[in-house]
């Protein structure tokens, strides 16, 4: 009996476009990281964003690279960073020798917790090491509560950068995301709501931190007659093909978020009936993209944990993933500091960790795929309530 296909997470989704752009560039013979496609997806970008410049480069962890380095974090800085996060946000810090402290989420958006902040700055204040950035990221397509978290940090005079590498598309109070902080930062992987295989982007109202990341991306070449040096630079830059697709792909962002939201409605309305999970919210005012739909299994509810659900759905041909592990508890940061929520709970990253799975939410995914997720999920859960009398576990509610 033939297998069914497998269900992806989040498989690259093209519009058909795309081909017109890579086209121009073969027949121009524009191949190299620069190009008329990369100007123009650039100003693409700024348009849609409604910022003022944008420099693309070849993955996020490149334009979180240069956001740092242009805002002049260097060796013995502090850099402060969410701890629910893929490890990409905070590996450039330690490319520019900085400090990384880590901040726990809130239970309301999954994101950087606002009265964290407050008093891990407070403290750096009195030690009188304040941190030169602030990391924050949107979640999957959530935005952090950037009015609380702006307030915070604006008190202490500190630039975010907002990692919306998960939220291209989404909206804040009206604002799209990444447009809050200093610099906001998105990425083109193969796996999100739009993609130019791989690729990132900076985007600013300061027009002068955009040339500068531009100027570092390219090799930091001085303005001479010949290969002059006297900043050290990268090779960053996006190349014309992936530009190409980049400018094809934004087209479609809008239809694409409808299908990503679509998914997680339909899951949501599905699965309502299942006693023991619960999705992802939605801060009041924001609109997420959903790039990823992600849900939460009580454990006192539900007799599987997330890895044991994984595993059955991979067996079905089902692609799940574990939520981020807080970068606190990576063995590479045991040393850094890490502010919690609430100070006399657990960390809500912890317990998101502990509880979280993403499933399949690729805006290509058909509808019988999306109820074999459906009916795989229902299957295995299969919730049984067991005796927890003698156990008490802090509800989010109580933090």
């Amino acid at each position: 009996m033939e297998q069914p296909k497998k269900i992806l997470l989040s498989s690259p989704h093209m519009s058909g476009n795309e081909l017109r752009y890579i086209d121009e560039a073969f027949q121009t013979n524009w191949i190299a990281p620069l190009g008329p496609n990369v100007n123009q997806f650039e100003m693409d970008l700024a348009q849609y964003a409604g910022t003022k410049g944008a420099a693309v480069t070849n993955s996020g962890t490149a334009a979180i690279h240069l956001a740092l380095a242009v805002l002049g974090v260097k060796r013995g800085d502090r850099v402060f960073c969410s701890t629910f996060t893929f490890i990409a946000s905070a590996n450039p810090v330690l490319y520019l020798g900085a400090e990384l402290t880590f901040i726990d989420s809130e239970p309301n958006t999954w994101n950087m917790s606002p009265f964290a902040l407050a008093r891990a700055l407070k403290e750096a204040k009195r030690e009188n090491q304040l941190p030169k950035a602030i990391i924050v990221v949107h979640l999957y397509g959530q935005s952090a509560n950037m009015e609380a978290l702006l307030a915070v940090a604006d008190a202490y005079g500190v630039p975010i950068v907002e990692d919306a590498a998960e939220s291209l598309g989404s909206t804040y109070k009206g604002k799209k995301s990444g447009t809050f902080g200093k610099i906001g930062v998105y990425s083109f992987n193969g796996n999100k709501i739009i993609t130019t295989s791989g690729g990132g982007a900076l985007i600013s109202d300061d027009e002068e931190l955009i040339e500068a990341a531009r100027f570092l991306a390219t090799q930091a070449k001085d303005p001479a007659p010949y290969y002059q040096h006297s900043k050290v630079g990268y090779n960053y830059r996006m190349s014309n093909i992936s530009a190409g697709i980049g400018i094809a792909q934004l087209q479609v962002l809008e239809e694409r978020v409808a299908s990503r939201r679509a998914v997680f409605d339909l899951y949501t309305q599905e699965m309502k009936e299942i006693e023991g999970i619960r999705f992802m919210p939605e801060l009041e005012g924001a609109v997420s993209n959903r790039w990823l739909t992600t849900l939460l299994l009580d454990p006192f509810i539900i007799r599987q944990n997330p890895f044991e659900v994984m595993q059955l759905m991979n067996e079905a041909g089902i692609e799940t993933r574990l939520l981020w592990k807080p970068l606190h508890l990576q063995p590479l940061f045991k040393q850094a500091k890490f502010y919690r929520h609430n100070e006399r709970t657990s960390p809500v990253s912890d317990l998101l960790f502990a509880m979280g799975l993403c499933l399949p939410s690729g805006s290509n995914l058909g509808l019988e795929e999306q109820y074999r997720v459906i009916e795989t999920l229902h299957d295995i859960l299969n919730p049984q309530p067991i005796y927890t009398s003698f156990i008490k576990t802090p509800a989010f509610s109580d933090y």
